[in-house]
């Protein structure tokens, strides 16, 4: 048997060892991946590869107590199942969660991108850069990624899909009197990457940050660009986990159908659309399209298969997975994550947005990590700017912004319409009140 067919039949040849050592149910996630990673370092091509892993996880229960033992490259079943059965020997017995079902694949999405194309759209970007600020030192990465998912169970499913994603990002550096100025700017597509727009992003953000002004001390309008917005929505998307529900930690357990943000909100998950595909989730459940959040109102939690199943009497749950499912690496057990969040934009131009505050300070890049579900946030920026008469004057230096994230979303907001994916979060710019800045 050759690699190639030993890697094909090596979660068959798992499933049946695990089994005949006396587990009661098993599954195997399979994953391979193939990337083509395009590097630029002091504006140069330093590095231009192709990488391939591979990498499998098995999961099993013997007298229903869980063991999960992972390998990465060539792999001897028998050693796997052994390692996974001493780990379950120390965990307590659990109810083992595997979804039924046949066989299919999903088929492949996204197109790949040639590494020389690859390499073009960097160079190109980087000098697009360089024309408007000669001084400038940029690093960029740009990769075409393509990822191969099966999922094989116990219980006869047999799921696998594969998804190509391009992606690329650039990091733009001027040291000028002392004055360190970094812009960051990136994009992610299926089937096409625009460096150009990224390119034009950071040189309009450097335009504005190329005078300094004074923030504005006190209680003022914040407006997060759709590359900074993400910290907001975090603290949300936290709330309607329903794991968070279910242990008492979400604030939002008792609101079922209650309005608790802005009317203006709508926040929605939509797995078949933006720069990634998830037709199924790591638990073998069908993924699927959700409204969470409809005009600030509550309508759904997003779960798992355990958290689907609880019996306690929480509404909206107790319904059954959501096909949210989502494993943080190999070696993780699955949780509830969203995949593919969308906020509703508004109808608000970029300059309409900053002409609607005398006042305004802009987020833009921060340092460190957002709010958490509590939704406090204390954020350092790392690019921000002042807006006075409705018009960016320039950017500020040393400037924290604080307060909490759902009493912000709670007042008065504005959106963007110029909603755009970042990550895998596709959102609009927004302004709210109820944030104070200090510097």
């Amino acid at each position: 048997m050759n690699d190639k067919d030993y890697s094909a039949n090596l979660p068959e040849m798992l499933l049946e060892k695990a089994i005949s050592a006396g587990a009661q149910a098993a599954e195997v996630y399979q994953s391979s991946s193939l990337e083509k990673p395009i590097i630029f370092e002091g504006n140069r091509l330093k590095q231009a590869e192709t990488s391939q892993a591979e990498g499998v996880a098995l999961r099993l229960w013997r007298d229903g107590k869980p063991g999960v033992a992972v390998g990465y490259g060539p792999i001897e079943p028998s050693v796997l199942v052994e390692k996974a059965l001493a780990i379950s020997a120390l965990n307590e017995p659990e109810t083992p969660r595997l979804t039924e079902g046949g066989q299919r694949d999903f088929g492949a999405v996204g197109e790949a991108m040639p590494v020389e194309v690859l390499v073009e759209k960097g160079r190109e970007a980087i000098l697009l850069i360089r024309d408007h600020f000669p001084e400038v030192v940029c690093e960029a990465s740009l990769s075409c990624d393509v990822e191969q998912v099966r999922l094989v169970t116990s219980t006869g499913l047999d799921y696998r899909s594969q998804d190509t994603t391009l992606s690329g990002y650039i990091s733009a550096e001027l040291v000028e009197h002392n004055d360190f100025l970094c812009v960051d700017d990136g994009a992610v597509n299926r089937n096409q990457l625009d460096m150009v727009r990224v390119a034009d992003n950071i040189i309009q953000r450097m335009s504005w940050a190329q005078k300094t002004a004074k923030p504005v001390i006190g209680r003022v309008p914040i407006i997060f660009t759709a590359g900074a917005a993400g910290l907001l929505w975090d603290t949300l998307c936290a709330a309607l986990n329903g794991k968070r529900v279910l242990e008492g930690t979400s604030p939002w357990r008792e609101k079922w159908g209650d309005r608790v943000i802005s009317s203006a909100l709508t926040l929605r998950q939509d797995p078949t659309v933006g720069p990634y595909s998830c037709p199924f989730d790591d638990e073998g459940m069908l993924t699927q399209s959700l409204t969470l959040i409809e005009g600030g109102v509550v309508k759904r939690w997003y779960s798992d298969l355990t958290v689907g199943a609880s019996d306690q009497r929480i509404a909206g749950l107790g319904e059954g997975s959501t096909g949210n499912g989502i494993r943080s690496g190999l070696g993780g057990y699955p949780t509830p994550g969203l995949i593919n969040l969308l906020i509703t934009p508004g109808e608000l131009s970029w300059n309409d947005l900053l002409a609607s505050y005398p006042e305004a300070i802009v987020v833009d890049q921060v340092m460190g990590e957002g709010g958490d579900i509590t939704g406090d946030i204390a954020i350092n920026l790392e690019l921000g700017y002042r807006v006075s008469q409705g018009e960016i004057v320039g950017r500020v230096k040393d400037t924290m912004v604080s307060g909490n994230a759902y009493e912000a979303l709670a007042g008065a907001i504005a959106l963007g319409k110029d909603a755009e994916w970042s990550g895998s979060t596709y959102t609009p710019s927004v302004a709210v009140d109820g944030l104070s800045v200090t510097g």
